[in-house]
């Protein structure tokens, strides 16, 4: 039997999973945050031991029994930052080859029909990558958001919409309905105090305020329609740039959509859609139907010499599924 371990490390959680040839998982574990940006090295080796130590338990296995490991880590941005990380996944003990990649290629890994295309995220930030077919090139954005001018997550959604709550309140564009639901979400007395208070950092209005400028859309404002408008093109255009460092313009690849701004949000959806359709007509929109981790999972198998079917990529997304859930049915308990 040969095992196999992929690692989801996130801002705020990690995921561990272990599963065998067949794509059965049979260990899981769920640590702290991994960011090695906001933890620390040692912080990341410790979220990754803690992880590692509740699945080998689970699998009733060691770490020199794993033939290849997958990492997708937050906060790996630079090629710089890759002999430390290495080095400090190194100390793990795991028995076979690993492959650490930034956590945005494994839901690419997940979503991607064969495991290559563009990865966009947009969730509370915003971040684009891409693989080619056989995983040597690598196209991508900073993932700095507003710091590097890339735009399309919450964040920069909810910044905008604030700048549109200032110019309405200015009288320099036409009121919006956006005034009336930030100002019943600050708890405001009315336009004026909103802005002041904003301004003022009485109110802190962040990235969690972005569902009221999708509902504002929806609901037929014109200017929460232009904000998310703005945002799919935005990510469009981030799409745009890793489809010309992979010269994929001509070619038909899947674009996999991760976050939670793509839920119920269609007007982004077909911004962004236009958008890459003007440079690569052939590219499919997909939304991601796996866990993310899976991702991680396969490029473990990946880097364990083994072959990756459709076959098993099924089977591997149904059992991760199902033990995602009974996890789930288990803390609810």
């Amino acid at each position: 039997m040969k095992y196999y371990l992929g690692v989801d490390v996130g801002g705020t959680k990690t995921d561990t999973y272990i599963a065998n040839q067949d794509g059965e998982i049979l260990g899981f574990g769920r640590s702290g945050p991994g960011n090695p940006q906001h933890v620390g090295y040692d912080g990341l080796r410790a979220t990754l031991l803690s992880g590692l130590g509740q699945a080998l338990g689970q699998a009733g296995i060691s770490a020199a029994q794993i033939c290849g490991a997958g990492l997708g880590i937050a906060g790996y941005d630079w090629p710089s930052a890759l002999p430390r990380m290495r080095a400090t996944v190194a100390t793990l003990g795991l028995g076979g080859d690993f492959q650490i990649v930034n956590d945005t290629i494994p839901g690419l890994v997940a979503g991607a029909t064969d495991g290559w295309g563009i990865s966009i995220i947009s969730g509370t930030g915003c971040n684009c990558r891409g693989w080619n077919k056989d995983h040597t090139r690598e196209g991508r954005v900073t993932g700095y958001g507003e710091v590097m001018g890339e735009a399309g997550g919450a964040i920069e959604v909810v910044i905008r919409a604030m700048h549109t709550i200032g110019y309405a309140w200015g009288k320099r564009i036409a009121p919006t309905a956006l005034s009336d639901a930030f100002i019943a979400y600050a708890g405001a007395s009315d336009l004026e105090d909103l802005v002041e208070g904003y301004t003022e950092h009485r109110y802190p209005i962040g990235p969690a305020a972005a569902p009221l400028v999708i509902a504002a859309a929806q609901q037929g404002d014109p200017q929460a329609i232009e904000i998310m408008r703005w945002a799919g093109h935005q990510l469009g255009e981030m799409a745009c740039s890793v489809t010309r460092q992979l010269e994929f313009e001509q070619l038909a690849f899947d674009v996999v959509m991760v976050g939670s701004m793509f839920l119920n949000n269609p007007l982004m959806t077909a911004a962004m859609r236009e958008t890459i359709h003007a440079l690569a007509p052939a590219a499919r929109l997909l939304p991601l139907d796996a866990p993310p981790v899976m991702g991680s999972v396969l490029i473990g198998m990946e880097q364990g010499g083994l072959p990756i079917t459709p076959g098993l990529r099924q089977t591997l997304v149904n059992n991760l599924r199902a033990a995602i859930h009974q996890t789930q049915s288990a803390k609810g308990k």
